[in-house]
């Protein structure tokens, strides 16, 4: 069997390599040179292992493989969130140490995306031929609104089943539903001349700073927060926003500085962190709803807040709405994904399943997540790898990397899977 595996370790460095994350677009280039640059390497590279290709206006690319009347589809991303802070590695230099590569993206997605790549070659090269066309997608603007899927929509045609190498071994049946919300707490008075934090609407805040009208020394040691002349850093630990419990929020320490000096800022600790109303509770089998605050500023005594809020798959999104409503604050949907549901008995969520266990030796059974991938974007899809249960939590963390046994592991997987379910 053939892994490609030199081959892809080199390929899953270099597209690192490309800083894409979402900048300032421009025409031909959407959501900036980036991602742009990012997407005709891959292609280039897709082009080069014999495959046709597409680039359908910078927004998004494909690969396809076989002609099949049917299609089934691999949806993966080359966009990244931003580097943020506190790397000992450099987020885009794509190196390979102890035996991993290093850099954003590495894991999500661009480690994934070229194994799939890879995985498709070999079953080339083996004279496979399979009875569906398969298209390998690549969106480059999944972490920030998916306007790549939406476009891909007008000008193709998307597959109705496939998977996304975007989550979590063994399989993914479930995703929640994704809400993105902008809170307006008002305050007639305001402590502080600026407060900002935040880098996205999906990563955990780990860098709060504001600039006070005086600096309560003593107060500020007591909550960690650093001073810097005239200004008050706060900082916490960078997660992916649907998984808030692995993160440090720096935003609650700087509100709990101000508190004492504004009442007001009382009641959004109250809501967003104390969580006296309870919106927690809200769940089901694919588990609690999380709420993140991961942006703030302030703006004529208007203190914004974007919260990512990750909602149980079976809950309709009425409930999440009439829960937020008794904040009594003026909000306003900034992103909604419906959520994803599939039967653990379905052909793709058992096929996947039985592939993880032949390739691993592990017994497994699917599960529910709340981070959201493109496989949402399909009428049966799901979510399948790259990462196992037990895995340092490295995705929209400083220091991403990916093993060089998982990307080994990753073109036996995804070969296996696609050949069974394109046969």
């Amino acid at each position: 069997m053939l892994t490609y595996l030199n081959e892809a370790v080199a390929s899953i460095c270099e597209s690192i390599r490309f800083d894409s994350a979402m900048a300032k677009g421009a025409p031909g280039k959407p959501f900036g040179t980036g991602p742009y640059d990012c997407l005709r390497h891959f292609l280039s590279l897709a082009e080069r292992l014999g495959f046709e290709t597409h680039n359908y206006d910078g927004y998004v690319g494909e690969v396809v493989y076989g002609t099949g009347e049917e299609e089934f589809a691999i949806l993966c991303h080359l966009d990244v969130v931003p580097a943020g802070d506190g790397w000992t590695k450099e987020p885009f230099g794509g190196v390979v140490e102890d035996g991993k590569i290093w850099g954003r993206g590495a894991v999500d997605d661009k480690g994934p995306a070229v194994c799939c790549l890879y995985a498709l070659k070999a079953l080339k090269d083996r004279g496979f031929e399979p009875k569906k066309k398969i298209k390998l997608i690549l969106g480059c603007n999944e972490e920030n609104g998916w306007a790549c899927i939406r476009h891909y929509n007008e000008v193709a045609t998307m597959p109705e089943t496939g998977f996304s190498p975007d989550a979590d071994f063994p399989v993914i049946y479930a995703e929640k539903g994704i809400l993105h919300v902008r809170l307006h707490f008002p305050l007639p008075r305001l402590p502080f001349l600026t407060l900002s934090g935040g880098k996205s609407p999906n990563m955990v805040c780990d860098l709060c700073r504001a600039t006070p009208r005086s600096i309560g020394k003593k107060r500020a040691e007591e909550l960690g927060l650093e001073i810097r002349g005239k200004s008050l850093i706060a900082r916490g630990v960078c997660a992916h926003g649907s998984t808030p419990e692995l993160g440090v929020n720096a935003i609650e320490p700087m509100l709990r500085y101000f508190e004492p000096r504004c009442p007001e800022i009382g009641r959004v600790l109250a809501c967003l962190f104390d969580d006296v109303y309870h919106l927690r509770d809200i769940g089901d089998e694919t588990g609690k709803l999380t709420l993140s605050p991961n942006m703030i500023h302030c703006r004529k005594r208007d203190l914004q807040i974007l919260c990512d809020i990750r909602y149980p798959a079976t809950v309709p999104v009425e409930t999440v709405h009439a829960a937020l409503s008794k904040f009594g604050v003026k909000y306003e949907t900034v992103h909604h994904q419906l959520p994803l549901f599939n039967s653990k008995e379905s052909g793709l969520i058992r096929t996947l399943l039985s592939v993880y266990e032949e390739c691993t030796g592990q017994k497994a059974e699917p599960v529910a997540i709340g981070g959201g991938t493109y496989a949402r974007a399909l009428k049966c899809g799901a979510g399948f790898g790259p990462e196992m249960p037990g895995d340092e939590p490295v995705v929209h963390r400083p220091d991403e990397y990916i093993t060089i046994e998982r990307v080994k592991l990753l073109l036996e997987i995804y070969e296996r899977a696609i050949e069974r379910l394109t046969k």
